[in-house]
């Protein structure tokens, strides 16, 4: 990887991070969202892993409530492990065109359902749990991308927000956990790519707390809409990327 790229990837990171902060964004969709332009799915996927899991990992031990958390979501975890291998298996036998277009499918549907308002209001049942969980894990495989449908569906559960925050956090920790062996094993991992990864760290870190400090500057609820409504452009132009060839 050529200087320059790798350039980009850090430059990535800080602008995910920093939306993150801001308007509380997934670090890993909005990052493969912009890496997808000019790399490969199959690189972009290992280089967001590390910095993911140790920004979750800190946000889990800031909510607390990791036991009830656990005991309440464990069977939609747990479904999420075949859907995560299933996606997996999928990228492997991709050539880039999937991965790119579920992802922006993936997008558009998170942004919208973030200028909708999330009103929706839903109750948690075995059967949501299994099929959240495992449409959740096969989306993460194949994309990358942690959010969708789970972040919608726990914000439609009468849950506080400390145990939100609790359960995507440790879905996503999870689903960083099983996809940085599930990548390992097959072979889209190098130790370039886990350098590149870690050195992410920095500017990740920098992003988040530079953009929580614009957030207490800045009505958040608008710029929020704004980045949404970003966020559907990106995704509109990956998915409709290979109707130009």
């Amino acid at each position: 990887m050529d200087s320059f790229t790798i350039a980009c990837v850090l430059g990535t990171f800080f602008f995910a991070a920093f939306l993150k902060g801001t308007a509380g964004l997934g670090f890993a969709t909005t990052s493969l969202g912009v890496m997808a332009a000019y790399l490969d799915m199959r690189l972009a996927i290992p280089l967001v892993i590390l910095p993911s899991l140790l920004a979750n990992s800190m946000v889990m031990a800031d909510a607390g409530g990791f036991g009830r958390v656990w005991r309440k979501f464990r069977l939609m975890y747990a479904a999420a492990v075949p859907g995560l291998f299933a996606g997996l298996w999928l990228l492997g036998e991709s050539h880039g065109v999937l991965p790119r277009t579920a992802l922006g499918v993936c997008m558009i549907l998170y942004g919208a359902w973030g200028l909708w308002g999330g009103r929706l209001r839903l109750r948690h049942t075995r059967f949501s749990a299994v099929a959240v969980g495992l449409s959740t894990g096969l989306i993460n495989g194949l994309t990358g991308s942690q959010i969708m449908p789970i972040l919608p569906y726990l914000i439609s559960l009468d849950i506080t927000k400390d145990e939100l925050v609790q359960a995507i956090n440790t879905s996503f920790t999870i689903a960083s956990v099983i996809m940085l062996l599930g990548l390992g094993r097959l072979g889209l991992l190098s130790l370039d790519a886990m350098i590149l990864s870690g050195a992410g760290i920095v500017p990740v870190g920098l992003g988040i707390w530079l953009g929580g400090r614009v957030r207490r500057r800045l009505p958040e609820a608008v710029f929020r809409r704004v980045v949404m409504a970003l966020l559907v452009l990106l995704g509109t132009g990956l998915a409709v990327r290979p109707l130009f060839g």
